[in-house]
């Protein structure tokens, strides 16, 4: 569906011509020469982006705002001024205003801020389509990245094949998110998921934790114990960066991975167990064979099926759908009602590198959502390294 722009500007020749113009560039364009028309129009057209004249004839168009403010989804507005109207500008972007260019249009800025304004108009839908769909649960955004629409085919192919999955990506890109999207879309979700962060266990622990250990098998170990092994039988074990794995550990993973069968630390029967494997590390395992770091006869193994999933910086078309999705999710966690967030706020989160990942926003997020005053994030209430970023 096309983009619905109203121009409002008393200048016939700047309407017709621009009207003409972004018709030709693919909008749905309607125009108006007064507010009277332009309050009409907003009224019975579904309008997501305004270009508004500052000076309209006798009228200012800044008055309008308020009109544009109470439509839902709200519309995205472009201030238009003349010279010495840049103060006025500036002074309605406060009362919700993307942008304000001057006039004769620069036609490079103008596509460069529909754009941008484009961008704003899909959060603020899902943020509707969200508030109105309150009891649904949204546990995996796909977003609108080609790569992520992929990668999410991959996941349910492998879900459905039962297959061994390795999943790459940074820290914090949401490579346990993908694990559980297997498990729940595959013949196991009715059986345990089971998850261990490898890097977080000591190597002497480690073993224990998977295998589990008969009792009087080392110090402490005063009852025997199932491993995560035994936990996860008929489901799945997840192995979160599994690249910390010594090498010793490695291949005892890749018998019980070929032979389906364990044997706990301190015992000597052999028990079979049914589990679908899906390891994620964020290092390269490639250049880890290399330096006899990580063995290929697992690697080959693991790796059925690869999931690579893209740093949020390369993917930044989905803020969008991540912001409102985390937004719905911190009002319901803290009961706040935090409506949105303000232009030049999502302006900066694209802008941005996210060194840390989805994880990143999601605390940026939730960070501002309960510092902010109003119902909307504005830009102080965000860290001034991102905010600088506007």
């Amino acid at each position: 569906m096309a983009t619905t722009i109203l121009i409002v500007d008393d200048e016939d020749n700047f309407r017709e011509g621009f009207d003409q113009y972004l018709t030709n560039k693919g909008y749905a364009v309607h125009s108006a020469a007064n507010l009277t028309d332009a309050r009409k129009l907003l009224r019975e057209n579904e309008i997501d982006i305004v270009l508004l004249d500052v000076q309209i004839g006798k009228e200012y168009g800044p008055d309008f705002l308020d009109d544009i403010n109470r439509t839902r989804p709200t519309p995205v507005t472009i201030l238009l001024t003349a010279y010495g109207e840049v103060d006025v500008a500036v002074s309605a972007m406060k009362n919700g205003a993307l942008d304000f260019m001057s006039k004769p249009l620069n036609l490079q800025e103008l596509e460069s801020n529909l754009k941008q304004a484009e961008v704003i108009i899909r959060f603020r839908k899902e943020m509707e389509s969200y508030w109105t769909t309150a009891d649904k649960k949204f546990e995996y955004i796909e977003g609108t990245n080609p790569r992520m629409k992929r990668l999410f085919q991959d996941a349910t192919r492998a879900a459905k094949a039962g297959a061994s999955v390795l999943i790459y990506g940074e820290t914090g890109s949401g490579k346990e998110i993908i694990s559980k999207f297997i498990h729940k879309n595959g013949a196991r979700a009715s059986k345990p998921m089971v998850a261990i962060n490898c890097a977080a266990i000591s190597p002497t622990v480690l073993e224990s934790e998977l295998f589990g250990h008969e009792a009087g098998s080392f110090t402490g170990a005063t009852a025997k114990t199932q491993g995560l092994f035994e936990q996860a039988d008929g489901g799945i074990l997840f192995l979160d960066e599994i690249s910390s794995m010594s090498l010793e550990m490695q291949a005892k993973i890749l018998r019980a991975i070929e032979d389906k069968k364990i044997r706990r630390v301190g015992g000597t029967k052999e028990i079979p167990v049914d589990v679908q494997i899906i390891a994620a590390s964020n290092r390269n395992l490639k250049q880890m064979i290399e330096e006899k770091a990580f063995r290929d006869d697992l690697y080959y193994r693991l790796r059925v099926v690869d999931i690579s999933i893209p740093p949020l910086r390369e993917r930044t078309e989905d803020i969008p759908d991540l912001a409102a999705y985390f937004i719905k999710k911190t009002n319901m966690e803290h009961g706040l009602n935090i409506q949105g967030i303000s232009p030049q706020v999502l302006r900066a989160f694209q802008k941005y590198s996210w060194p840390g990942n989805i994880r990143e926003l999601r605390n940026v997020i939730e960070r501002a959502s309960i510092l902010c005053l109003g119902s909307t994030i504005e830009l102080c209430d965000i860290d001034p390294e991102i905010a600088g970023n506007n």
